[in-house]
């Protein structure tokens, strides 16, 4: 596989709880990778591909973008939209006018802010949970 450091890309950066996705966005036909996997094999599964391609089905892109990305952090699903966010973004710098309206009404442009409550001192082990208190 040729190495793509000299071809002209668009980067951009997604993020979701602990999880960062680094996105190369190419044009043309070509291979979109995760972590130097196929992105189907990286994220199999029918609804994962849902997920990961809605940002080039919702600007009719599919066949005229492909991505490689690197994501570090979290588990599965934080990537997964780390990795969505980070796609939308892209798309977002390649044409202001035309794709930035459409993927900000389908809410793909919005960081999710939403992380993992950290636990408290005296709760048990959990964020919220309170010690049980003896009766008697």
């Amino acid at each position: 596989m040729a190495k793509n450091s000299k071809l002209n890309y668009i980067y951009a950066v997604g993020r979701r709880r602990s999880a960062s996705a680094r996105v190369r966005l190419f044009r043309g036909k070509g291979q979109s990778t995760v972590n130097a996997k196929a992105i189907e094999q990286y994220f199999s599964g029918e609804i994962n591909k849902d997920v990961w391609s809605k940002p080039l089905r919702t600007v009719d892109a599919q066949e005229k973008f492909y991505v490689t990305v690197k994501v570090v952090g979290g588990g599965v699903m934080g990537q997964l939209d780390a990795v969505t966010h980070g796609i939308a973004r892209a798309l977002a710098k390649v044409d202001k006018e035309e794709f930035r309206p459409v993927l900000k009404k389908a809410g793909l442009l919005t960081r999710d802010s939403r992380i993992r409550e950290r636990r408290k001192v005296g709760m048990g082990g959990k964020a919220r949970r309170k010690k049980q208190s003896p009766k008697r």
